[in-house]
C-alpha cells in the first residue's frame, strides 16, 4: 500500500447559499464514508468559494518573487492509501468535485 495524493482543481467552488454549501459538504463526506480506511487524511479545501481557485494565496517563483493567487488554480487536496497508483485513480471517479466541473489530479506521495 502507498499513500497518494489527490489534488483538486477546477469546478465552481464552494456554494455561498448555506443550504447548498451543506449538500456540497454531505457528498463529500458520503464519498469520504464510501472510501472508509483508504482515506490518510481529508484534506482541506482551498480558496474562497468563488470557484477561481485562487482565493488567498500567493506564488513563490525563482529568485524569491512573489505574486497573487496560486499559480495553478487548486482548490483542495486529500490523501488516500491504495494499492496501486491505478486503484487510486478508479477510487477519484467518485469524487464529488468532479460533479461541478472540476478535476481530480492523483499523485504518488513518496516519503522523504
Amino acid at each position: 500500500m502507498a499513500n497518494y495524493m489527490y489534488v483538486y482543481s477546477g469546478g465552481h467552488g464552494v456554494a455561498t447559499d448555506e443550504a447548498e454549501r451543506n449538500a456540497q459538504y454531505a457528498k463529500w463526506g458520503q464519498w469520504f464514508a464510501e472510501l472508509g480506511s483508504a482515506v490518510v487524511e481529508g484534506g482541506a479545501a482551498t480558496g474562497t468559494g468563488t470557484g477561481t481557485g485562487t482565493g488567498t494565496a500567493k506564488t513563490v517563483g525563482p529568485g524569491g518573487s512573489v505574486s497573487d493567487g496560486g499559480s495553478r488554480g487548486l482548490t483542495g487536496y486529500s490523501i488516500v492509501s491504495a494499492d496501486s497508483l491505478d486503484s487510486a485513480v478508479e477510487l477519484a471517479k467518485g469524487c464529488p468535485v468532479l460533479e461541478i466541473g472540476g478535476a481530480v489530479d492523483v499523485y504518488e506521495a513518496i516519503a522523504m
